[in-house]
């Protein structure tokens, strides 16, 4: 029978809390946005401004999201099987996810918005891009 050591059986945890901290990313609902707000724009103007905001789209995805290290720890404990070393991570919520979250739901409406409107003036640069909840 394998016994499992006390080194494995933390890296084991911290590689868990690692993989929770990646998995939830959350769903961003587009704010509404009318597309009569870019009702003065040519095709050229809004296919500029489908590329600007794509850019601050991946800009603020890439900003920090989920869970942010606050503190490392190494100490020495003992326990039932004898003195043993000991490493804890402090982990805490990060709280500027509200404030990004809603940058980019903005973002995603005004993103919306001008596909929508190149639609209406049947700009080719639309063609095949999906809105939500398409």
């Amino acid at each position: 029978m394998k016994i499992i050591t006390p080194v494995a059986a933390m890296l084991a945890a911290v590689s868990a809390l690692t993989l929770a901290g990646c998995a939830s990313t959350g769903n961003i609902t587009p704010q509404y946005i009318p597309p009569s707000n870019y009702q003065n724009y040519d095709c050229n103007g809004l296919n500029q401004e489908f590329i600007r905001v794509n850019r601050y789209i991946e800009a603020t995805q890439k900003q920090q999201s989920g869970f942010s290290t606050s503190g490392v720890g190494v100490g020495v404990s003992a326990g039932r099987w004898g003195i043993s070393p000991n490493i804890t991570f402090g982990v805490g919520r990060n709280n500027n996810n509200q404030g990004r979250d809603a940058k980019l739901s903005r973002l995603f409406g005004e993103r919306d918005a001008i596909v929508q409107n190149a639609r209406m003036k049947r700009c080719s640069f639309a063609n095949g891009i999906k809105i939500y909840g398409e």
